[in-house]
């Protein structure tokens, strides 16, 4: 298995990020192929013909997604750590992208065919400024089909942040890396284990690790920047989780009101009143109005993590709200 080393000084430097072109790459592969997470089955419906029809029209464009989305390799060139921390955004990312020589492009390409699980002859490679064809190609993606549906997602990638640095602050990484995917965990003093995959260690540089939660329910890539910053993209919680929440019952709605009922049920994650009102679509004045209340009623309490105040269920308000198990079970 391949083990991520980190040094103290990494250690304290780790932080978590977002990566819209992380974000597109995992759109393309959940457009690729059959939808099974019901959080982005109407986005979904609404946009795989339409982005079939674009790779249609383009074979460089349709040999390089298939390529990305059948393949244990992921070609450098269009995986690299965000720079910009949670206000990365696509064009900055993309510069890189774009520089990229088409020598550096094959060898990645052809590491990629390598380790594909299906066969790939390249034919559709031709030309050249094939890193600026790609650039081209994740800005439009972007630009068509994820951007659209940024403002949810985001929210989505926020909260899960906010979890996990919650996590952080009270116990530490080894609890904050927990259940990132399936196969993540804290191994040893000074290791991060990501995947089963055999291979040789990666050494963190003193700058730090990256994390970087995207909207999939499923993948994990390690993506890397010589000579030795790494960011682990994994599956934001919450997307199929939340989409397949059964609704509060109703004896709950009536006994303390509906919006309460919904808020109380939708703290089964940890969340500031912001990302409340994003997913539940309420003003942030009514989401602080029935915190208060909820607070009050000891249902609730407040943490200050950093500038944000995260709220989370009490004992008291999980029996209420019908959970008897942990949330990390």
């Amino acid at each position: 298995m391949v083990l991520l080393r980190l040094s103290s000084m990494a250690l304290s430097q780790s932080r978590f990020a977002l990566s819209p072109s992380a974000e597109t790459l995992g759109s393309m592969s959940v457009l690729m192929k059959p939808c099974s997470d019901p959080w982005l089955t109407p986005w979904y419906t609404r946009h795989h013909d339409a982005f079939h029809a674009t790779l249609d029209a383009d074979p460089f464009a349709r040999g390089l997604v298939e390529l990305i989305c059948s393949t244990k390799y992921l070609p450098g060139y269009v995986s690299r750590p965000p720079s910009g921390g949670m206000r990365t955004t696509l064009a900055d990312e993309l510069k890189a992208v774009a520089a990229a020589r088409d020598d550096e492009i094959r060898a990645d390409l052809d590491a990629a065919v390598a380790r594909s699980w299906k066969r790939h002859d390249l034919e559709w490679l031709t030309g050249h400024g094939w890193g600026a064809r790609t650039a081209d190609l994740f800005r439009q993606v972007w630009t068509t089909h994820v951007s659209p549906d940024w403002p949810r997602r985001r929210a989505l990638l926020e909260r899960d942040v906010t979890y996990r640095a919650g996590l952080l602050a009270a116990y530490g990484w080894p609890r904050a890396l927990q259940h990132m995917n399936r196969r993540s965990a804290w191994v040893g003093a000074d290791g991060i284990r990501f995947s089963d995959q055999p291979g040789p260690d990666c050494i963190v540089g003193e700058g730090g690790m990256l994390f970087v939660p995207v909207c999939v329910t499923s993948g994990t890539w390690l993506a890397e920047a010589p000579p030795d910053r790494y960011a682990l993209v994994y599956p934001a919680r919450g997307t199929a989780e939340r989409t397949g929440r059964a609704r509060a019952p109703r004896a709950l709605d009536r006994l303390i009101g509906s919006g309460r009922s919904a808020l109380l049920h939708e703290l089964e994650r940890p969340a500031t009143s912001s990302e409340l009102a994003a997913h539940l679509g309420q003003s942030l004045g009514t989401v602080g109005g029935h915190l208060a209340v909820l607070r009050d009623a000891d249902m609730v309490v407040g943490t200050r993590v950093g500038r944000r105040v995260v709220y989370r269920r009490t004992e008291a308000g999980d029996r209420l709200a019908g959970r008897t198990d942990s949330p990390d079970d």
